[in-house]
């Protein structure tokens, strides 16, 4: 008899908790500290996905035959004459001052949101990601110190969360999945758990 497997989120963000909880998927919470670091020569849009799989694989050797871990990582990339493969990253902001230059350099332009996804059981690994293309308003210097002030963005890559006020005010356009921008693809998680981890608990096949 098949045993029914347990889903596992290997995160403390408040977006990705949330957003499991609306697809009606039963998790606990592991988190382990792992090192965010990646090569300097990584192509830039697949560095959030390396991350995420970094994350995973430091769990490993904690996982439980029943379980199902997932672990994600998301990067705002910056890119000159929309060239992908030049784009700067925007981690997260080291405090309030960097946060207010990350938020200078987006105001008024198009960037893009890469959410990488490691999905892990004992005996299979799946890793994937997804890009969403985000354009900001023009924002002036009091809407980025009230914001930074009141939502300590200090947690978020690219020192903004799309749910939040700034978000909200300030998007004109996205191309892409909103839950992308978020932290996690959620279309594209309920899919590889559906095609390779049928068992856990709470799928709807």
């Amino acid at each position: 008899m098949s045993t029914v497997q347990k889903l596992v989120l290997a995160s403390q963000s408040p977006r990705r908790k949330e957003l499991l909880t609306k697809l009606d998927l039963p998790f606990t919470i592991r988190i382990l500290e792992t090192d965010e670091d990646f090569p300097s020569t990584m192509p830039p849009e697949t560095v959030a996905q390396y991350l995420a799989t970094q994350k995973a694989e430091a769990q490993a050797h904690l996982l439980q035959a029943d379980e199902v871990l997932l672990a994600a990582d998301t990067t705002v990339l910056l890119q000159p004459e929309n060239k992908i493969e030049k784009a700067q990253i925007l981690n997260k902001p080291q405090d309030a001052a960097h946060a207010k230059q990350m938020l200078e350099m987006l105001a008024g332009r198009t960037h893009w949101v890469v959410t990488g996804v490691c999905l892990k059981s004992q005996t299979q690994t799946r890793a994937f990601s997804d890009i969403a293309e985000v354009t900001f308003a023009s924002l002036s210097d009091s809407q980025i110190a009230a914001y930074i002030a009141q939502y300590q963005p200090f947690d978020k890559a690219g020192a903004y969360g799309a749910q939040d006020w700034i978000g909200l005010m300030g998007i004109e356009k996205i191309v892409g999945s909103y839950f992308t921008i978020m932290g996690l693809p959620t279309h594209l998680v309920y899919a590889n758990l559906l095609e390779f981890f049928p068992l856990v608990e709470g799928l709807r096949k």
